[in-house]
């Protein structure tokens, strides 16, 4: 027979749980609307005992959307091979397969939980955006972006945002479509500035002749002259 004795944590050990349970909470509900007895009952300990490892709710929440956010920018890496509307599709089954396991804390942290305004905060989401933003060049083998180009990657950066939150609301488009859509979406921005700046259209004619029938760019272009008369 074994006796149930329950192991001590260290500091930093302790501290891990305590964000992960927190994270878990925010993932199903507004980090509004959970409080610390919740997040020291599913952790198994005392209320006073949370405020020993964090002063309260926002430096944990803060905690907790730093691992979230550490998370969020590791599913934008992709090994480079095969064409690129391949991998940006599955790049973008990742970001919304995490939006879909944490959808009111994703929720809260781009339209402002518990934590809104804090320069750290702020600096954490601006750090998920330009991983993407910098993995998103490197995919396209661009190391000094001309300006349409920034605009074109970090407008869909805020585009893929946007539409995920929209998502949130019901889901009432099925995910994989919204996947590929978003990677047409990608090359739907870049189309309309290529057709206002050499530079991009020389681009777009590269990443287009690399992409095989049945692609996610080959199946936008025949999606397209199906709507031509």
């Amino acid at each position: 027979m074994t006796t149930g004795v329950r192991r001590r944590m260290g500091v930093e050990e302790r501290r891990q749980q305590l964000i992960g349970v927190a994270l878990d909470l925010f993932s199903h509900r507004s980090p509004d609307d959970v409080s610390i007895d919740e997040i020291a009952s599913a952790a198994g300990i005392s209320r006073p005992l949370v405020y020993h490892y964090f002063p309260g709710k926002l430096s944990l929440y803060e905690a907790a959307l730093r691992r979230a956010a550490d998370d969020l920018a590791e599913r934008f890496v992709e090994p480079h091979e095969g064409p690129l509307g391949a991998r940006l599709l599955r790049v973008t089954g990742r970001f919304l397969s995490f939006v879909d396991e944490h959808g009111p804390g994703f929720s809260a942290l781009m339209r402002g939980g518990p934590a809104a305004g804090p320069s750290s905060t702020n600096a954490l989401i601006d750090s998920v955006r330009q991983a993407a933003y910098v993995q998103i060049l490197t995919h396209l083998g661009v190391t000094d972006p001309p300006a349409r180009l920034e605009l074109v990657v970090r407008s869909w950066i805020s585009l893929a945002e946007s539409t995920a939150l929209i998502w949130l609301e019901g889901r009432r488009i099925p995910r994989a479509e919204l996947e590929r859509q978003l990677v047409h979406d990608f090359a739907a921005l870049a189309a309309v500035s290529a057709a206002y700046d050499e530079e991009m259209a020389e681009l777009l004619r590269t990443l287009l002749a690399g992409e095989p029938v049945g692609s996610p760019f080959a199946d936008l272009l025949d999606r397209l002259a199906a709507l031509v008369p």
